[in-house]
């Protein structure tokens, strides 16, 4: 590698040891990381600002932008209350009955949503929900976005790197069920049980409370009946088009900033009042985190990185879809599995054409995707939803930390891709 590259991984190792051990706001970190990027020559602003695979990635920002316009809306209608105290009224005020309602239907939407959104939509809720029973409140945050990850693997549009696999690869919403689907479901089940055992200090049950909760009425929640119908209205056809963005040839962003300023603009809501709930340090921080993750692509340490593990495994199939699943945890959970996957799909694209096409090696790319999907449970930007999520708890007054968030995934990531992997090799190299 070149001088510049070294400097490139000293910069990020640099900012992710301030992320890690909090000495530096996050925020801080990746935008003051990305400077030093560009001073030192590892990018450019022509790459950090307008290249797809070498910048900031502006269909990511837009969405989340787009989204959390949606959910400030949504916020001034009540209906987060409503749910809040319907799930809890449903769950009998139990607090593991709880957290298995909300991770199983975050783990659902996410498989239809992207799972941004579908963070974007739930947090608020478990916030509410857990204020009104008195439970801890990051145990089930932690727990939701770990459900999330999980479910948007299963389907093409769940997780954005899916979104990239699939369209590299040409594979259909379809293929996705048919390969992906069923060990997702297995990982939720499994998700699900641990869950009773990692977050088992969290499930206090106050019988005053649950007593409290079960009288209330959901309804009477409701502020804005017509804000709320209207909302409504605009998110169905918002998710509508994600579903169907790829007949409809509508980025997802484009869809979502759209539906934000729609909202907005028929809200007849004070507009400043509204942008003040977007998450603008979020956004910040992906900004910071791309231009960095792009100075790495840029500097081909990325690449590198990639065609290394290919070299490894010496053409064996089976060692390669093995290498892929294990592989792609490390990076993935370091710099954020959508630039990951963005550098090395290219790279796989090639291991499979020489492997015979997809007929032959078409089970690497559910490999890959697997890997790179799970692996965003490992740290807190391994995956948008996570920093979503952790932007979201801090907003609210709960700090997640780094390593509070990663002593539960990292043992989630191991346990999930350990039976990813045992999928890939009894379902296409044992049962073919």
């Amino acid at each position: 590698m070149s001088l510049t590259a070294w400097l490139a991984v000293a910069v990020f190792a640099a900012v992710y040891v301030l992320i890690a051990t909090e000495w530096v706001h996050r925020v801080a970190a990746a935008l003051g990381g990305a400077v030093v990027m560009l001073l030192i020559g590892a990018t450019d602003p022509e790459h950090a600002f307008f290249s797809e695979d070498a910048g900031i990635d502006w269909n990511v920002i837009f969405l989340l932008l787009g989204m959390m316009l949606i959910v400030a809306v949504l916020k001034r209608t009540g209906v987060f209350e409503f749910i809040a105290i319907w799930a809890a009224r449903k769950a009998r005020g139990r607090p593991y009955r709880l957290m298995v309602l909300l991770t199983v239907a975050t783990g659902f939407l996410s498989a239809w949503l992207d799972n941004v959104t579908t963070v974007l939509l739930i947090a608020p809720v478990t916030i509410l929900v857990c204020r009104r029973l008195a439970l801890p409140v990051i145990p089930y945050l932690i727990a939701e976005v770990m459900a999330c990850n999980i479910g948007g693997a299963a389907t093409l549009i769940g997780d954005p790197p899916n979104i990239m696999i699939g369209s590299r690869a040409d594979l259909s919403f379809n293929d996705f069920l048919i390969h992906m689907t069923p060990v997702v479901v297995l990982l939720m089940i499994v998700f699900v049980l641990m869950c009773r055992v990692m977050f088992r200090d969290a499930f206090h049950y106050d019988p005053e409370r649950a007593k409290s909760v079960m009288e209330l009425n959901p309804k009477d929640e409701i502020k804005d009946a017509r804000l709320l119908a209207v909302s409504g209205v605009v998110i169905t056809v918002v998710m509508a088009c994600f579903v169907l963005h790829t007949v409809l040839h509508l980025e997802p962003s484009v869809v979502a900033i759209s539906g934000g300023l729609l909202l907005l603009a028929v809200s007849r809501l004070n507009s400043g009042s509204v942008v003040k709930d977007v998450e603008w340090e979020t956004l910040a921080f992906f900004a910071g985190l791309f231009v960095m993750v792009g100075a790495m692509v840029q500097t081909g340490v990325i690449g590198d990185l990639g065609r290394a593990a290919a070299d490894a495994t010496g053409g064996n199939l089976e060692a390669t879809a093995m290498t892929l699943v294990f592989g792609s945890v490390v990076p993935s959970a370091v710099i954020d599995n959508i630039p990951f996957v963005a550098s090395v799909s290219p790279i796989v694209s090639e291991i499979v054409t020489a492997a015979g096409g997809p007929d032959e090696a078409g089970m690497l790319w559910w490999a890959f995707a697997l890997g790179a999907d799970l692996a965003g449970n490992a740290t807190i930007i391994a995956s948008s939803a996570n920093v979503v999520v952790i932007g979201i708890a801090q907003r609210e007054g709960y700090h997640i930390s780094f390593w509070q968030f990663s002593r539960y995934g990292l043992v989630v990531t191991a346990v999930t891709v350990s039976i990813a992997a045992a999928y890939v090799w009894l379902r296409y190299f044992v049962l073919v």
